[in-house]
């Protein structure tokens, strides 16, 4: 009961940013790229719902297009994460012990020593900030992520019968990963998914906290909060409002990764 709990609410918070991000693309309330300095900090009202920033554009109108900026850097950064990820860890795992598996964890463990936003400030100093760098740095973070969980939940099935079976019957090591350990890690994946996607949210809104995200005009929650924190004792809608979008979202995320895991995990499924 837990489980579908954390699950349902988990999907309802992540579809509420979802759909807010897709009918950004077609609606808002009002034109993000519209200054209007007459009515700048205003607080919510019918006029805004959510208030204007210090530029006069409504907050509502930028959270709904931030989202989309938010959403789509951390699915595709995500989306890098596990198309590398995991067949470097089916590799490592399918030649255990062996140099390839210790050149390609040694080759995780130095890339666990730059955090994204080291990776990020080392990409922009080349390429300069934009949302595209962002993307390759998380997703280059979400790589090591993905094929560590990956190795991990393959070592423990190279050892069963059927694996065996399987390679006495003249099945080679790729065959075998792809046909029978990787539907067998799958579950697994779809969870850490959801739980690296939370994390892509925080860690895009922390790079454009810090200019090395989305740039101007282009909307981004972290954006908002850094351009709030001056007016924070003026305008404190300023900071609440893109500050509670990505909480809920994280926290949608998060809540739906647990919810996924109860009901995949057949051992809990027992136990209930």
């Amino acid at each position: 009961m837990k489980g579908r709990v954390s699950l349902w609410l988990g999907l309802g918070l992540t579809l509420v940013f979802a759909l807010a991000a897709a009918v950004s693309f077609l609606w808002v309330p009002q034109d993000v790229t519209q200054l209007a300095i007459a009515n700048k900090m205003k607080p919510p009202s019918l006029a805004h719902l959510l208030g204007t920033d210090h530029l006069g554009r409504d907050i509502l109108s930028m959270i709904m297009v931030g989202a989309r900026t938010s959403i789509a850097v951390a699915l595709v950064a995500v989306g890098i994460g596990m198309g590398l990820g995991v067949p470097l860890g089916l590799t490592a795992a399918a030649h255990r012990g062996g140099w390839l598996d210790e050149i390609i964890m040694r080759g995780n463990d130095l890339v666990f020593a730059f955090p994204s936003l080291i990776i990020a400030i080392l990409i922009t100093a080349v390429f300069g900030p934009s949302a595209l760098n962002a993307i390759i740095a998380i997703g280059i973070f979400n790589i090591p992520v993905f094929a560590r969980v990956t190795r991990g939940a393959a070592l423990s099935l190279w050892t069963r019968d059927w694996i065996m079976a399987a390679r006495v019957a003249g099945k080679g090591k790729a065959r075998i990963s792809v046909e029978h350990i990787l539907p067998n890690v799958l579950n697994l994946l779809i969870v850490q998914g959801t739980i690296q996607f939370s994390l892509g949210i925080l860690a895009e809104a922390g790079l454009s906290y810090v200019g090395l995200g989305a740039q101007p005009p282009t909307p981004s929650w972290g954006r908002m909060l850094a351009e709030s924190q001056t007016m924070i004792s003026l305008a404190p809608h300023m900071a609440i409002f893109p500050g509670l979008a990505i909480l809920l979202t994280v926290l949608g995320l998060n809540l739906m990764g647990d919810g996924l895991r109860d009901w995949l995990d057949p051992r809990l499924r027992r136990a209930r």
